[in-house]
């Protein structure tokens, strides 16, 4: 018996000592982190600022503004004139006038020149106009997009930053039951020492050690993606990153439906590009239109040519002015199909608008549900943690002086972990909640617009 007795009390010390390297295992990179140069730790508004530098969504969305510059410099330029240089050399030879005798036409001449020419369309049917006008309302377009993706970088960059602060928060809460665990193995192998307790008391408190471990290896891995999601969101390259903040947040009112409804009708990017989209359209119908109706342009020349037939060297001024009517009698109804297809374009905008508006307002609603039931969540758990935890120490007390079986402390110890989990995890839904309702209103990482409650 004595012999079984320090066998199992070996085993006890083994299990206890791999538990415990285990446990400091788990704990130091959370340590080291701090201090190695190759990591950088980023608060909220740290992360929200490189996302709004780095994010490759936003980046993409200021090329496409640079592109409608682009197009309104070169829509405009049809209603600026345009002047073009041109000069030249060139011979030509005839010589079928030898059979008249090649006195009055030269056989041979030469002609040099060089003008400048200029072309201005006076009046295009409307034409030109709607062009310009299309190519700015494109600014609004492309500003609404980048606010888009702006909005869509805060979220998700937010969303990412909360889900690893919620990983550090479990993998903490396995490793405080790994202790846990830890602690019951020693004080079993105690008792055993003291032949108050059997090896049956050492062998499961040990195999409770064992798994607890895989526990903290799944913490530490959903920490270290959660982590990498962050830096992919982020375009950081060659350095970790880590994050410093809270899940704890105070629980607001949560706002009625109504007012997050008008805000988001106000706000939201998606609707004003569409509606911006919508203006385009309008524009292209009266582009499409002006294809078979008169256009007048104005078109002149000056310049200097000199005629060299061999026989005689003359050079002088030249220019011309003129008016020039172009009416497209007949074009095979061609632009009455642009016209068509352009109104039709015009009216498919107006249906998506309409269910984009019905789209808004389901999440929306959704969204303040979310919120509402998140923070009526964080507040039901906010006290069972510590009422778990009182249990817990009760348990553990009566299981020291034999009053309380091993069942009664692993209940107490299960819903401890429950406990903590569940209110780690509703604190994180709730700020997600919080989040993704400023994004639904078409508000987040921006100002208070009319119609909108302070943040």
């Amino acid at each position: 018996m004595k012999g079984r007795a320090v066998a199992s009390a070996g085993r006890g010390a083994f299990v206890l000592f791999a538990a415990i390297f285990i446990a400091a295992v788990s704990f130091f990179p959370r340590v080291s982190l701090a201090g190695d140069d190759n990591v950088r730790v980023l608060t909220l508004d740290d992360a929200l600022r490189i996302a709004g530098e780095r994010n490759r969504d936003i980046l993409k969305a200021i090329e496409f503004r640079r592109q409608v510059e682009g197009r309104y410099v070169e829509e405009r330029a049809a209603a600026l004139p345009r002047v073009t240089i041109t000069s030249g050399i060139s011979r030509s030879r005839d010589e079928s006038q030898e059979a008249f005798g090649g006195g009055f036409i030269p056989l041979q001449q030469e002609v040099r020149s060089a003008e400048a020419g200029l072309s201005q369309a006076l009046y295009t049917w409307g034409q030109v106009g709607a062009a310009i006008r299309a190519a700015k309302i494109g600014f609004g377009t492309a500003d609404d997009r980048l606010r888009f993706f702006r909005q869509a970088a805060a979220r998700d960059v937010s969303a990412s930053f909360y889900d690893v602060l919620l990983a550090r928060e479990l993998g903490a809460i396995a490793a405080q039951t790994l202790e846990q665990k830890t602690r019951h193995l020693e004080e079993a192998r105690k008792k055993l020492a003291a032949g108050t307790a059997t090896d049956y008391d050492v062998l499961a408190a040990g195999v409770a050690v064992e798994n607890a471990r895989p526990e903290v290896i799944r913490a530490e891995n959903l920490t270290r993606v959660s982590r990498d999601r962050l830096r992919f969101l982020l375009a950081v390259e060659g350095r970790e990153v880590d994050v410093d903040g809270t899940l704890v947040s105070t629980v607001d009112s949560s706002p009625g439906y109504g007012e997050a409804l008008q805000a988001a009708r106000e706000n939201r990017p998606e609707l004003a590009e569409l509606r911006h989209r919508l203006g385009i359209a309008k524009e292209l119908v009266t582009i499409a239109d002006a294809g078979d109706k008169p256009r007048l342009d104005l078109k002149a020349g000056y310049g200097w040519r000199e005629l060299d037939t061999g026989a005689s060297d003359a050079d002088g001024k030249v220019w011309s002015a003129g008016l020039f009517l172009s009416y497209p009698l007949f074009d095979g109804f061609r632009t009455r199909g642009r016209v068509a297809q352009a109104r039709s374009e015009a009216a498919s905008l107006r249906i998506d608008e309409a269910k984009l508006l019905d789209s808004i307002s389901l999440e929306t609603r959704d969204a303040v549900n979310s919120v509402r039931e998140s923070g009526e969540i964080v507040k039901a758990l906010s006290g069972t943690v510590s009422q778990a935890e009182r249990l817990l120490v009760m348990a553990e007390k009566g299981f020291e002086y034999g009053v309380k079986t091993r069942l009664e402390v692993e209940d107490a110890e299960l819903s401890v972990r429950q406990a903590k989990g569940n209110l780690a995890r509703a604190r994180r839904d709730y700020l997600v909640a919080r989040v993704n309702l400023e994004y639904v209103k078409g508000t987040l990482g921006e100002e208070v617009r009319k119609g909108d409650a302070p943040r």
